[in-house]
């Protein structure tokens, strides 16, 4: 199975100071891609069942992009324990392949009503497997 992906186009509301994608913009990209990850793989079932919560983002900024640039983002499941797993999302620069963003977020799972930690099950751990990285 590929990585999730998607495209976004950057847009002039992106940018910092700088006029480069604001630190704060790649944040809420990794959030909004982890979460449609999850539910295209899920059904509204589970996802009504499970809370997923950030404990810690690991966020390496390699290049810089701009107005107009188009940006390829990938995410995947890079392990999973009990009730964590760390989720990877990449962002590059779809023209020229180069990286610009590399994410590596610790997420645990939670009972939605006690939200409490919950071990991820099988079930869910399947989902994701076989989920390869970006090929060069």
């Amino acid at each position: 199975m590929e990585p999730f992906k998607r495209n976004i186009l950057v847009k002039e509301e992106d940018l910092d100071d700088l006029k480069h994608v604001n630190n704060v913009r790649y944040v809420q990209w990794i959030q909004d891609i982890s979460k449609e990850h999850w539910n295209e793989l899920t059904t509204e079932s589970i996802q009504n069942q499970f809370i997923w919560v950030v404990l810690n983002h690991n966020i390496d900024y390699k290049s810089a992009a701009v107005l107009g640039d188009k940006i390829l983002q990938q995410t995947y499941i890079e392990s999973s324990k009990g009730p964590l797993c760390i989720r990877v999302v990449e962002m590059y620069n779809f023209e020229t392949k180069k990286l610009l963003v590399r994410s590596k977020t610790k997420w645990c799972l939670l009972n939605p009503v006690t939200l409490k930690p919950i071990r991820i099950s099988d079930e869910i751990r399947s989902l994701f497997k076989g989920v390869t990285k970006y090929p060069s």
